[in-house]
């Protein structure tokens, strides 16, 4: 029997993701892939995959994994979450082996929305239009064509567990930091009034939130006096429409690619991660920069997410983590002075 993972439990949502299904936007159909990118490179290149390939995206959910057939080197990364290997707790943004029969239990994230689950040679599920990452709407990719459910066996391709465990620093979620982005396409059909308070204003995620896009509650964004509607033009990741309600919606992965609301602003790439990791109720505030700014941030992401495999470093055990610490070193007798 091939090795697999078994979903024995589920809370929350739970998809295939990989780096995207990319050059279908002229036939309707956007890209996918990850929510977090960052978060997404740094659980594959944990156990030594290319940063794009397919991993478990967990949003806002819980699960206990099971391997059968084999052991199962692992890793996750991305909104803080607790694990437990057989009920004994390990770390996250670390790599580990999962043994046959052995059970890893992972919590809903303490903070954050999105958590990455990668292992080593990634899920063997059938590519589609050159992706396996699903795209819920279109059903296409993931496991045939939909999102996980409890009971599901994941096919896995040949996973190594030699080697040595190797870890990461925490990828910070930055979750009251600004969302940057540059203004327009269409910010000339928004009245001085409606862009100082998109610009000026908090808001918050709304129930209304997923993959698609984030629908923002808050103040009313106004609209020009040409009104709210356009002739359907793209759309691409981070556009932020504002329909006739004044209520922001930002486009995301799995986002329509054209639409007849006016785009006040575009998020940067490097900063779509920081509003996927927003909660509903968390605030979000935006920071018009310039194009040649976005452009440099998003290079300094791409080789940021090019550097990660560079970063690993092995796992430290207890006892040589006590050493290197050297406790005894600045020790004192009972009579306060230096051994």
């Amino acid at each position: 029997m091939s090795a697999h993972l078994r979903l024995a439990r589920l809370a929350g949502a739970a998809s295939i993701q990989d780096g995207g299904r990319h050059g279908y936007l002229r036939y309707g159909l956007s890209a996918s892939g990850p929510m977090d990118p960052l978060a997404f490179a740094a659980a594959n290149r944990l156990v030594g995959n290319p940063a794009d390939a397919a991993a478990l995206e967990f949003g806002l959910a819980g699960a206990r994994l099971r391997a059968e057939g084999g052991a199962v080197r692992l890793a996750l990364a991305g909104a803080p979450s607790g694990m437990r290997l057989d009920g004994e707790p390990v770390a996250a943004h670390r790599s580990l082996v999962l043994p046959d029969g052995a059970e890893l239990t992972i919590e809903r994230p303490r903070e954050g929305v999105f958590a990455y689950l990668a292992v080593s040679g990634g899920f063997a599920v059938r590519s589609v239009m050159g992706s396996r990452a699903l795209h819920q709407r279109a059903a296409l990719g993931g496991l045939d064509g939909r999102a996980l459910r409890e009971g599901d066996r994941l096919p896995l391709t040949a996973s190594p567990t030699g080697g040595t465990d190797v870890c990461l620093d925490p990828v910070p979620l930055q979750r009251t930091a600004p969302i940057r982005v540059v203004l327009g396409p269409q910010d000339d059909l928004f009245s001085e009034t409606g862009l100082a308070t998109f610009l000026h204003e908090t808001f918050t995620v709304s129930n209304r939130a997923d993959r698609m896009g984030y629908q923002l509650d808050g103040p009313a964004i106004a609209h020009g006096p040409g009104g709210f509607n356009i002739v359907s033009d793209a759309t691409v990741a981070g556009s932020v429409q504002v329909p006739g309600s004044g209520r922001p919606i930002v486009l995301l992965a799995d986002r329509q690619t054209t639409g007849g609301y006016p785009k006040i602003a575009t998020v940067i790439s490097a900063d779509l991660r920081r509003i996927a990791q927003r909660r509903p109720g968390e605030p979000v505030r935006f920071e018009a920069i310039d194009l040649a700014t976005a452009t440099r941030l998003a290079r300094e992401e791409a080789a940021r997410i090019a550097a990660l495999g560079a970063r690993l470093k092995p796992v430290e055990s207890e006892t040589e983590r006590l050493m290197a610490a050297n406790l005894a070193g600045a020790a004192v007798d009972a009579l306060g002075t230096e051994d």
